[in-house]
């Protein structure tokens, strides 16, 4: 779940921001000490900011700018205040958009999830696992092939999930089962033959040979 910090002293405007936002799914905390907006920030660890500029204490661009000393946290400027100048300052004070207000609570979503998409989308990065040129998607179970995407069953994902982990290993049989099947089940070791000639098979119908080699009396392995 992603957290958003909102910095605005208008209690109504935060409070309509806090909700909306929360149905989309987010947790939604806002700012109560304007005097010490950092705080809130590092105990809270947002993934996005919502800055209002004109506050109590000190402006937005001030805290924008604290704020950049020590993250690189995406901030979103919402005020009344969009003459060019105070755009350009937000900007160079480190913000990555700005929204005049009056807005739509809706235009505002669209923004705060087109920006947390484009912040955050090196996560995905992270889901993939590369071998031999194919890349094996955790998020969604597939593996691509060139420009081909091929769909894997549930077992076919996991066979092929422990065998990345280990590449350049011997995966004994026993280990790909437990991966498998749970451990008490009862499971006739045929079965993790049949599922591993329909892996082999879709592989070579998709022009991949000899990913996976067969170590024999050992169990398989991907080089």
């Amino acid at each position: 779940m992603y957290r958003i910090l909102v910095v605005e002293d208008d209690r109504v405007i935060a409070g309509e921001i806090r909700k909306h936002l929360e149905k989309w799914g987010y947790e939604v905390k806002l700012t109560e000490d304007f005097g010490d907006v950092l705080k809130p920030f590092v105990d809270f660890k947002p993934h996005l900011v919502l800055m209002d500029i004109v506050l109590p204490f000190y402006n937005g661009h001030y805290w924008c700018g604290q704020i950049r000393q020590i993250s690189q946290v995406p901030i979103i400027f919402i005020s009344s205040a969009g003459d060019n100048m105070n755009i350009v300052m937000a900007v160079n004070m480190g913000g990555d958009d700005f929204l005049v207000k009056p807005f739509g609570l809706d235009v505002l979503a669209a923004k705060v999830q087109a920006m947390l998409r484009r912040s955050y989308a090196f996560h995905a990065q992270t889901n993939l696992m590369e071998r031999r040129g194919l890349i094996l998607d955790l998020t969604d179970a597939s593996l691509k092939v060139g420009e081909r995407k091929l769909e894997l069953t549930k077992n076919e994902f996991k066979i092929l999930q422990l065998l990345f982990e280990r590449a350049g290993n011997t995966v004994s049989r026993e280990e790909i089962m437990k991966r498998l099947w749970d451990q008490d089940c009862f499971v006739d070791d045929n079965t993790l033959t049949v599922n591993m000639g329909r892996l082999r098979r879709k592989l070579e119908e998709a022009g991949v040979e000899q990913l996976i080699q067969t170590r024999k009396g050992l169990g398989y392995l991907v080089e």
